[in-house]
């Protein structure tokens, strides 16, 4: 349960830095320029200290790579363009868990006791409390039902991802390599890049996208430099290692609601970097999804 919380805290850092690079770079080079640097780094990872490509379980976390990386962030960072980090990271974050409940129950056979489902329901209504907005008048209409549609996919990219790499791990461990988070990142991320190229590859023309120049020139900005290795580290690196080292041992539908506090544990964070004061429904809804997250875990060390 420490990895998935230490998940938590890392994606909320992760979801501020890579706000900022979808406005230097545009949704899809954004995403890609991350995934690049972070294949870079675990790679050193995973072919020094780690198991490389080994495992029976590779082309799955190849699979789940293509759903979590690439479905997933690709359309995580155009909801970010579209109706901002909060919402997207709420969409993101609380569908995501039940998502995989049911997509792991119907297909791995894994179930939870009632009080299990309680809390993690409870974490998902924390979330929704804390920071599901009133109204967004500043969001055109069509955008803002084309941004839930792309925080929905997210979602599923998350949820589906999530899954098969638990599936993945198995069949790894079964073939007596026991795969570790960085090593089971850097499986993962390498079918993420190979979409996440693509999907810039084929956008990079659209006028809501950057060309590679753009990147280019933010390299020569130390700042950008900082802000590119703190979203690839706290996101597809060791943020995901923790997550990978989370799923290998504890259900999905377990893992992911703790996730979900991501979008709880960014408030402090954007109020340090971003001056967003938050609100008494914030603070409210964070303590009771902080509070089901704690009895959760609870329940799975009993």
């Amino acid at each position: 349960m420490l990895f998935a919380f230490l998940t938590t805290v890392l994606w909320s850092f992760s979801a501020i830095f890579a706000r900022k690079l979808v406005v230097e770079l545009g949704s899809t080079l954004a995403n890609f320029s991350r995934l690049l640097l972070a294949t870079a780094l675990l790679a050193a990872w995973a072919f020094t200290l780690g198991h490389g490509t080994a495992g029976a379980g590779f082309g799955w976390y190849l699979l789940s790579g293509v759903i979590g990386f690439g479905l997933g962030d690709i359309t995580l960072y155009f909801a970010l363009a579209r109706i901002g980090s909060r919402l997207t990271i709420l969409l993101t974050q609380c569908l995501a868990a039940p998502l995989a409940i049911v997509i792991e129950w119907l297909w791995l056979g894994t179930t939870l006791t009632l009080p299990q489902l309680l809390c993690a329901a409870g974490v998902l209504a924390g979330v929704s409390l804390a920071l599901l907005p009133k109204d967004n008048p500043q969001i055109l209409r069509a955008t803002l039902w084309s941004g839930i549609a792309f925080g929905v996919f997210a979602a599923l990219g998350q949820g589906l991802g999530a899954v098969i790499s638990r599936k993945a791990y198995a069949l790894s461990l079964a073939s007596g390599v026991s795969i570790d988070g960085g090593t089971a990142a850097f499986q993962r991320i390498l079918g993420g890049l190979v979409c996440g190229a693509a999907a810039w590859w084929w956008l990079r023309h659209r006028v809501d996208e950057r060309p590679w120049s753009a990147l280019s020139t933010g390299l020569r900005s130390r700042r950008f430099n900082l802000g590119l290795l703190a979203a690839a580290l706290c996101g597809p690196v060791v943020g995901v290692a923790c997550y990978q080292w989370a799923l290998a041992t504890t259900p999905s539908g377990i893992v992911l609601p703790i996730v979900a506090l991501c979008p709880i544990t960014i408030i402090p964070f954007s109020w340090w970097l971003e001056n967003d004061k938050p609100k008494a429904r914030s603070l409210l809804g964070g303590a009771a999804a902080v509070a089901c997250a704690i009895a959760l875990a609870r329940l799975r060390a009993a």
